[in-house]
């Protein structure tokens, strides 16, 4: 593994173990949705973004310029951080470190699974990961970007 790739795992792992919430619920799932709609509003960003705990949608909104094909990719994303409990983008990138593939390394079905950056989790301090923060429609570090910046927006006003 290059120093490049080390950096940005260990960045990846660092966000995880800081970005931890004291509580989530309904009302967090709506604020900081809206939030991140609200920073994709601004920058003019074509994004679907989903907030999910537990398997239930708490919130979702699609800016104008996604396609239902984003649902799909959310669904995918957000269903790896349920099984790995770690964010979609660190998931991939570990994989791709070890020259591994999802499918032979963790048994799942890549049409319903994907380790393309968006899906962050939800970990609650002393409950562990409740659900997850996933965005889709831009580049997959790009997605992951954005929710990293919502989620540590929404901690420090907190």
């Amino acid at each position: 593994m290059d120093d490049e790739m080390s950096a940005l795992l260990a960045e990846l792992a660092e966000q995880e173990a800081r970005l931890v919430f004291a509580t989530f619920d309904n009302d967090d799932a709506w604020r900081l949705g809206c939030a991140l709609v609200e920073m994709a509003r601004e920058r003019g960003l074509p994004v679907t973004v989903d907030i999910r705990c537990n398997g239930h949608m708490l919130f979702h909104a699609a800016r104008p310029g996604t396609a239902p094909e984003h649902d799909l990719w959310i669904e995918r994303k957000a269903r790896v951080v349920e099984h790995l409990r770690c964010s979609s983008y660190l998931a991939g990138r570990r994989l791709a470190a070890n020259g591994e593939a999802l499918d032979q390394t963790h048994g799942v079905d890549p049409a319903r699974y994907a380790t393309h950056g968006g899906a962050f989790p939800i970990r609650v301090r002393g409950v562990g990961v409740i659900g997850a923060v996933t965005v889709s429609g831009l580049p997959q570090a790009d997605d992951h970007r954005l929710v990293v910046e919502a989620i540590e927006a929404y901690l420090k006003a907190q």
